[in-house]
Formats: structure tokens, sequence, C-alpha cells
């Protein structure tokens, strides 16, 4: 289970697992307000909001800064990206929920910013409605994530949740699926239907999107 907290957001003072709820969740963070990379970001996540929604995912970004700087980075964000960014912004000035995720990495440590304070790095967390991490992502400072994979990963783990199924390299939905080794060819024909074995323990079918 993800470690809670309690934190100030552009939106109001959350209980972390209380926001959560029983929903997906990603949790981003970025290393700090008004930097180039971290505004192409959310913009580009704000932008896949509808997307998200779909598949019932809620966003929660986080950036080492206060909320006033949150706000007007905000703005920032919505002019350059055109978008109407909704998801709150965590403010964390202390990285006191940095610390706590192990978003700091020991580049971090030696690259202090004018308070003496460590960077944080790009992580994405992926959480599912009984509030484990499912996935984590670390990326360096320079370099922007990918937001299609994020959403592929999603897509991947709630189909995994609801078909029994893993999936193979570079799947999107609607591409055939891999049948877990703990079920044997034949329940997986009376399960799938159609059922296609390249190696006895390399077995795919195709549930659909």
């Amino acid at each position: 289970m993800p470690p809670n907290f309690k934190a100030k957001t552009t939106q109001g003072d959350i209980d972390f697992h209380d926001f959560v709820g029983d929903k997906w969740t990603i949790l981003f963070s970025h290393p700090a307000d008004f930097t180039p990379v971290c505004t192409t970001e959310l913009g580009a996540f704000a932008k896949m909001k509808d997307e998200f929604e779909k598949r019932g995912v809620k966003m929660i970004g986080l950036s080492a800064n206060d909320l006033g700087s949150h706000d007007k980075w905000i703005q920032d964000i919505n002019e350059v990206a055109n978008t109407n960014l909704q998801f709150p912004i965590i403010a964390d000035a202390d990285r006191h929920v940095a610390f706590l995720y192990d978003m700091v990495d020991q580049q971090d440590l030696d690259n202090i910013d004018e308070k003496g304070i460590a960077f944080t790095i790009r992580s994405v967390f992926v959480i599912d409605p009984n509030k484990k991490i499912r996935l984590t992502m670390m990326y360096p400072a320079s370099t922007g994530r990918d937001t299609a994979e994020v959403l592929r990963v999603i897509d991947s783990l709630q189909t995994g949740d609801k078909k029994g199924v893993t999936t193979p390299i570079n799947w999107m939905p609607g591409e055939d699926v891999i049948v877990p080794p703990s079920v044997s060819t034949p329940d997986a024909k009376k399960k799938f239907g159609e059922v296609r074995e390249v190696k006895p323990y390399l077995r795919f079918t195709n549930v659909g999107k």
C-alpha cells in the first residue's frame, strides 16, 4: 500500500488515501514549477483528461514548490498547451512526499536548490482501487515522460485484472494477449475460445478491447 500523507493542493487539503478512494490513480511528480520539461508534461496530461476519465483514472501531480507558485504556473501551462488543467497539484516545497515515495536519487542529492534541498526526479506511480502500487516509472529530471505509455500501462493493467491475462511487448488494446502459465491450454480454450500456441509456455488469445 502506498504511504499515506496529508498535503495542501491546488484544489484544497487532501488525505491521499481518501483522495484515491476506490479509483485507479496516477501520482506523478515534477522537479519544480516554471521548468520547461514539466510545463510540457503537465500540459499533455491535462489534454488527456477525457482519456483517463474513460478508464476511471484520477490524476494528481506533485511539484516541489508552494501553492502560490503552483497557481501562477498553471496559468502558464494552460497558455502554452492551450488547455485547462483540472487535476490537483500537491505543494511539496519541503520534499516530504518526495522522500516518502523515494522520488530523490543520489544525483538529486548532489544537485540541490538555493535552499539546500534536493531536486526530485520525475516519478510516476499507478495505484489501483485496492490502494496497491502496480507500477512505478522513474525518469531523470532532463527527460520528459511519454503520456501515451502511461495510458497504455493503465489499459494493460485493467485488461489483465478483468480478463485474467498478461500483455506482450508493445501491446495495444485489441491486440492479442498472453495466457498466463498458471492456466492450462485446455482451460484457456474453455475460457477464451481460440488459443494460439507458439510454445507450451507462450500462448496467445484475444479478448477484444
